[in-house]
């Protein structure tokens, strides 16, 4: 990342790529017998669970305020539209897990049910206006985008308990019982897209130093988790108390930054082998990923499916097996998508061109082939 405005930054795919493999083995927990899914060590386990989703959401904002602020010089309208295409996938695909888990037929307010999917699509179209309008200039976008994470964070408490058509969107009390409501998931998309306008912009040293800013922030907020609980009217803590949201993202931080600290320090060759480009795999193809990974533990086929063969069946070596088993078919999976999605492509954006020998290099690629999960 030492030239930025340029190539990849490949932290955030391993970032993403491990955020992969721990949500599969959070969804595969179901596998795991109920004796083992209690006590210190499971607890362990759980908490490093508990950062999966932030780890996704805070990518996604931070591809998108990357990607806009990159192509700022261009076309602004044809930058917006390619982006409303890439979260037309994200929707899309969350629409299509809802009508294949949920009784839509008889029961057609499923469909609208928020899911992470959902949450990750919706906070990025609120996102995107902002991104659009200030995306040539990167340092009030970032400043903004963090604005609103704080205010995002700041006021899920008060909306924990809202009833009415808008509860799908602020809380878990609507009529589907959203998993992830837009407040406080919505902050962390702010927070990624504030990372990612400082990095199309300022150099690596700068974008370590802005993230261990948020992560002394978030520490602080961490710090406060009992004043927090009086000044504010009851709710869950581990819902929407933003103390619990500063440890996450503390650690999300944290964690960004010894990625960037290992992709500046590794070579070349060793950042090219077999275990980075797995994870850059899962990483950038994370939407795929999701899905399969899904319907490989939850789908039946003639009633039979792993979850419902395995349910609470296994000890910790086999479901460690399992998992690995899991990750490599999700991974397999996601490769062959990867494969055949340009042909999907070329269906909006047509054939691309190859430009001449001696004309100007291709711009290097995008952080992801789309604001993704």
């Amino acid at each position: 990342m030492s030239n930025p405005g340029s190539g990849r930054v490949r932290a955030f795919d391993w970032l993403r790529g491990l955020a992969v493999v721990f949500m599969v083995e959070c969804h595969a927990l179901v596998l795991l017998r109920p004796e083992l899914r209690q006590g210190a060590f499971f607890a362990r386990v759980n908490f490093l669970n508990g950062l999966v989703a932030p780890s996704f959401i805070f990518a996604a904002g931070f591809s998108l305020g990357l990607v806009q602020v990159r192509g700022a010089q261009g076309p602004r309208m044809k930058r917006v539209w390619k982006t409303l295409r890439r979260l037309a996938e994200v929707l899309g695909v969350g629409t299509l897990i809802n009508v294949i888990w949920f009784p839509i037929r008889v029961e057609p307010w499923w469909l609208f049910r928020v899911d992470i999917l959902q949450c990750i699509g919706l906070s990025l179209l609120l996102a995107l206006p902002l991104l659009a309008l200030l995306a040539r200039h990167p340092r009030r976008l970032a400043a903004s985008t963090l604005l609103l994470a704080a205010v995002s964070f700041a006021i899920a408490p008060f909306f924990e308990h809202l009833q009415g058509p808008l509860a799908a969107l602020a809380n878990a009390n609507g009529r589907t019982h959203s998993v992830f409501p837009l407040l406080p998931w919505a902050g962390y998309v702010f927070l990624g897209a504030s990372v990612g306008a400082m990095a199309a912009s300022e150099s690596a040293r700068v974008v370590k130093l802005f993230l261990l800013g948020l992560s002394a922030v978030g520490a602080v907020l961490w710090a406060l988790a009992a004043t927090f609980v009086r000044l504010y009217p009851p709710h869950t803590f581990w819902v929407s108390d933003p103390a619990n949201h500063g440890e996450r993202w503390t650690l999300v931080c944290g964690a960004l930054v010894g990625l960037l600290v290992l992709e500046e320090r590794l070579s070349a060759r060793f950042k090219e082998g077999a275990a980075f480009r797995f994870l850059v795999t899962l990483g950038t193809s994370s939407l795929a990923a999701y899905f399969y990974h899904e319907m490989l533990i939850y789908f039946r086929v003639f009633g039979a499916g792993v979850a419902n063969t395995w349910r609470d069946q296994l000890a910790w070596g086999p479901f460690l097996f399992a998992v690995a088993l899991l990750v490599a078919a999700t991974t397999a999976l996601a490769k062959l998508t990867d494969l055949l999605y340009p042909r999907w492509d070329a269906l909006f954006t047509g054939p691309q061109r190859t430009p001449p020998p001696d004309g100007p290099a291709a711009s290097p690629p995008p952080l992801l082939p789309g604001p993704r999960p």
